[in-house]
């Protein structure tokens, strides 16, 4: 058999392979690799060629190149079928029937306590306030001393908390923001109108109304002429934007050492509205905070003239807003990531 017969029989049964083959790997890594392949037929076939007298090698040489090209083509085209044939299949397969039902998408929502913080974050902000955060890890002097409550004051004991060392423990209040910014607030420059939410941690003894981890929104307003009138009025835009226009607020005397005079905040009973019940002990108020007119020893300690400036303080629970709110009566259902209990406050 001549060579010419050798190549034709190649191209003959590479023809027939290449059509019978099922998937473009297939085609490229075994039939273009046996055919055309530095190791392939056609050109273990071509070495021949060196045997054939001189005259004859050219038109041998131009007919294998012939026989080379016509395999290309039929590779190529053949890989092309096989390749919108696999689309073809894979779009059938992963087609997505559009009359199926949907799968409903569940979209969450800030924690029930985190939305009450905003909601005053927001109301503050729309009133010229700034929004201040603190260190958690704080200093006694800034926690206790500048809010005039020394080393040895009783009031202490009432919040007792957990101690790194003598002078670090993890903050009772947010109230050393306050100390922190009167420091370095510039009074020629306007008032000092700020809150300051956050986490406060105290040593009281975990049960539905207390946790040794709560949350706790400050506030401050320092400037001259500001009077008590000032924190009433403020007092009661926060209770009607939190609670709605239906209750009433009073002031009652008390005692707080960081203020002077200082008060207990009440709002009108949720469940009677005044009349009295239980929950009220029959007195129709339900107390919700503490505030008062800030001492003169406070600003004296930040270095402020008490002579010339003065204001009023408040401090408040998010998480005893959201339990007379919502009328939850245990405030660690917050914190035991419950979701069906946390989904009802969407």
């Amino acid at each position: 058999m001549s060579l010419k017969d050798d190549l034709n029989q190649i191209k003959e049964n590479g023809l027939v392979k290449i059509e019978s083959s099922k998937s473009v790997k297939e085609l490229n890594d075994q039939i273009r690799v046996d055919l055309l392949g530095k190791k392939g037929l056609i050109t273990q076939t071509l070495r021949g060629i060196s045997n054939l007298p001189v005259e004859e090698r050219p038109e041998m040489g131009s007919y294998a190149n012939s026989i080379r090209d016509t395999l290309q083509v039929a590779i190529d085209n053949k890989a092309q079928e096989l390749e919108e044939k696999e689309l073809n299949e894979k779009l059938k397969s992963e087609k997505i029937d559009v009359t199926l039902p949907e799968n409903k998408v569940i979209k969450g929502h800030p924690h029930v306590i985190q939305q009450i913080v905003d909601q005053i974050d927001d109301l503050f902000l729309g009133m010229g306030y700034e929004v201040l955060s603190g260190p958690e890890v704080e200093e006694d002097v800034y926690n206790f001393e500048m809010m005039n409550l020394p080393k040895d004051h009783p009031a202490r004991d009432m919040q007792d908390t957990f101690y790194i060392t003598d002078e670090i423990l993890m903050r009772t209040q947010t109230s050393p923001m306050q100390a922190r910014t009167l420091e370095k607030h510039d009074f020629s420059k306007g008032p000092l109108k700020m809150i300051s939410p956050g986490l406060v941690y105290r040593r009281d003894t975990d049960d539905p109304t207390h946790s040794h981890q709560f949350h706790q929104v400050e506030g401050i307003v320092i400037d001259e002429n500001i009077t008590m009138a000032d924190l009433k009025g403020t007092l009661e835009v926060m209770i009607e934007e939190l609670f709605g226009d239906k209750f009433d607020v009073r002031l009652r005397p008390s005692y707080f050492p960081f203020t002077e005079p200082s008060v207990e905040v009440d709002i009108t009973c949720f469940k009677c509205m005044g009349k009295g019940c239980s929950v009220c002990k029959g007195s129709g108020w339900i107390e919700v905070l503490g505030a008062g007119m800030v001492h003169p020893n406070v600003l004296k300690m930040a270095g402020v003239d008490a002579n010339e400036y003065g204001g009023f303080a408040f401090g408040l629970g998010p998480d005893r807003f959201a339990m007379l709110k919502y009328g939850v009566t245990d405030i660690r259902d917050f914190y035991l990531n419950d979701l069906r209990f946390l989904s009802q406050f969407n």
